[in-house]
């Protein structure tokens, strides 16, 4: 059954279904059984960790491309010129036999795990409905639910409805919600349909609940905007059971950390990544986002709960146990971007539940996942205060004692190149009219830069736990921000101040100012919170015309990764760029006459050794391009790695295995 589309497009249709997965309680953060892969994370735990060893040291050097499947996605957008897709960020998901993915364009097929054929693929058509906010045509993953008997494939659209499909049939469930859908965005004041509110990320599941985040279009222009609430259905039926509020209403808790009435208008405060769950606790774990607008608070004085905070809730009653705030009254769009990785760790001979949250601004905040206390002592420290109009910095932001940052963190003169005393003076010159410093300097009108930028540090990708080792493997991009507030049009925006003016960053001849590695992987001991390993990941700019004669060890593609670990193996696949915000990337030269950069470096799926860090292998995947978080599984006695990877008319599949 191919391209099948709902006959209730267009109305409000359905959801998923989800359930606590028939596991046992005490079974629930455990590995996927039989070699499958359940969950986007490969748990609910998002620890990304799969048992098998078949692909190992030893058969490396046989590991090859079993199959290809070119995604659906390519027919479409040759027929849509103007529906062109994003980058294809789905992570699939294996289970009963059957290898199942969701496509930047939002259609759903499921394959044979041994050959990539098709079995059957479904088009919900919300691509039709217009392109969505933000990042457009892309899509990260669905939820996978089954009683032993039935199952079903969770998906939020584009167009924001969750949708049961059965795994089977590759049809909408008519017994869940309106035909097999469910509106998402029904109650959510100011919400416009696909343009300001959609959704992108899967869905979790944890005690017979579905948990839905949302996309919030990240450019408002006024101080009134969509609010991120998170919503729970219950999984038999797609009824609504609760909502919780991301910016709580009058009397609640948390109302207090808003000034005035900003409670009652500011949007935003969203869950537009993944999460995790712990179905033996019974809890759900939100990474928020940023309150509108990103870059500037005047109009919401304080510290903004349940902005930029970790959130526990009961999965059962939407009821908060316990959040963690990691940026107060945040203005540097540090969204928590990935899911907050759960990790069960021995500290000081002490067993603890933890989490470990890791951050666009280069910090992993480790916590107790039952109550939310810091595993380490995390500080309030000094940070530099704004002088901008109308804006009330916080005094304070927490920086965790433990780990170490896995990232460069403000645009100190440490942080800038040295590769020779001639060009670390002309980053320093090429900087010299805008502002900078330690981290958390406020945005300014001059222009503030701002190290990490708004994509990270990590970001979406998240991080990979091994349970053997404790130790928590954390890509990430060395990736700085030029923000400069301007005055908006008053006939357009009642903002007093946004983003505006200069966007890309200084460089030096398309070289970044920063020092490298511009991507890395990051080893963290999380038994005593140290750092293990930093490795480059890829080669970055060293046969630049201005540093090509040094003979430089690798610098770091600029890059995000994206990881995935195994028993014997640490796999990053190196995700899309950041949107030009890389010191260098897709900046124009700053000089006249200045050498050309050299040509982009291929995106590369790699293997480290999980002690030492350093590469053993790597392979240009047949189709170029991004490419999304890799999973793995066992199939009839083989071991498959494979990964989403291309985008807009060339996108597909990629499976990896030993050469028999």
């Amino acid at each position: 059954m191919t391209n099948r589309r709902p006959s209730c497009l267009g109305t409000t249709c359905g959801a998923a279904f989800v359930v606590a997965l028939s596991l046992a309680h005490g079974h629930a953060q455990s590995p996927t059984a039989n070699g499958e892969w359940r969950h986007y994370g490969g748990d609910p735990g998002a620890r990304k960790y799969s048992p098998l060893a078949q692909i190992a040291k030893d058969t490396l050097p046989r590991l090859a491309v079993a199959w290809q499947w070119p995604s659906v996605d390519n027919a479409v957008v040759a027929d849509n010129p103007t529906s062109r897709p994003g980058a294809y960020q789905d992570t699939p998901l294996m289970a009963g036999g059957v290898l199942y993915t969701v496509t930047s364009l939002g259609q759903v097929a499921a394959l044979d795990p041994a050959t990539g054929a098709s079995i059957w693929t479904f088009d919900p058509g919300s691509w039709k409905e217009g392109r969505p906010g933000n990042l457009g045509f892309v899509h990260r993953g669905m939820a996978y639910w089954t009683d032993g008997t039935r199952a079903r494939l969770l998906l939020g659209t584009g167009d924001a409805y969750l949708i049961a499909i059965d795994a089977k049939t590759g049809a909408l469930d008519p017994a869940f919600g309106d035909g097999g859908r469910v509106d998402l965005m029904a109650g959510v004041a100011r919400a416009v349909r696909t343009t300001l509110y959609s959704n992108s990320s899967a869905p979790i599941v944890c005690r017979d609940v579905i948990v839905v985040g949302a996309s919030v279009h990240d450019g408002p222009a006024t101080k009134e905007y969509p609010r991120g609430d998170v919503t729970g259905y219950h999984a038999r039926t797609g009824k609504r059971l609760w909502t919780f509020r991301s910016i709580p209403a009058k009397g609640a808790f948390g109302y207090d950390t808003w000034s005035g009435d900003a409670a009652e208008y500011t949007g935003s405060t969203n869950v537009w990544t993944l999460m995790s769950a712990d179905e033996e606790l019974g809890l759900v774990y939100l990474p928020f986002g940023t309150p509108t607008n990103d870059f500037y608070g005047g109009h919401r004085p304080g510290a903004n709960l349940f902005a930029e905070s970790i959130v526990a809730i009961d999965a059962r009653t939407g009821e908060r146990k316990w959040h963690f705030q990691a940026v107060h009254h945040g203005l540097w769009d540090y969204d928590l971007p990935a899911a907050p990785t759960l990790v069960d760790i021995t500290v000081n001979g002490r067993a603890i539940k933890a989490l470990a949250q890791v951050s666009k601004q280069g910090f992993t905040y480790v916590l107790d996942r039952r109550t939310g206390a810091p595993v380490w002592p995390i500080e309030e420290r000094p940070v530099p205060q704004s002088t901008t109009p109308g804006e009330r910095t916080s005094p304070t932001q927490p920086f965790p004692s433990r780990p170490p940052a896995f990232e460069r963190q403000g645009l100190t003169d440490d942080n800038l190149i040295d590769f020779t005393p001639e060009l670390r003076q002309r980053a320093i010159d090429a900087l010299k009219d805008h502002d900078r410093g330690p981290l958390f300097t406020p945005p300014s009108e001059r222009g503030t830069v701002q190290l990490p930028g708004w994509v990270g540090g990590a970001n979406w990708g998240g991080a990979a736990f091994d349970p053997d080792t404790q130790r928590l493997f954390v890509p990430s991009m060395t990736s700085a921000t030029m923000v400069q507030l301007v005055k908006p049009d008053a006939e357009k925006s009642n903002f007093q101040l946004r983003r505006g003016g200069l966007m890309v960053m200084p460089n030096v001849d398309g070289l970044p100012v920063v020092k490298p590695p511009y991507s890395r992987v990051t080893a963290l001991d999380l038994r005593a919170g140290t750092l293990a390993w930093t490795s480059p990941v890829g080669d970055g700019p060293r046969q630049h015309p201005l540093i090509a004669h040094l003979n430089l060890p690798p610098l770091g593609m600029e890059t995000r990764g994206n990881p995935l670990v195994t028993k014997t193996l640490l796999f990053i696949s190196q995700g899309g760029g950041n949107l030009g915000a890389v010191p260098g990337l897709n900046a124009p030269l700053s000089s006249p006459g200045a050498p050309a950069p050299p040509a982009p470096e291929a995106r590369k799926l790699r293997a480290f050794d999980k002690a030492t860090g350093v590469q053993l292998w790597e392979s240009a995947p047949p189709i170029p391009g991004p490419m999304a978080t890799p999973m793995t599984y066992l199939h009839r006695g083989r071991q498959y790695v494979v990964m989403a990877v291309g985008a807009g008319q060339n996108a597909g599949l990629v499976a990896y295995a030993v050469a028999e």
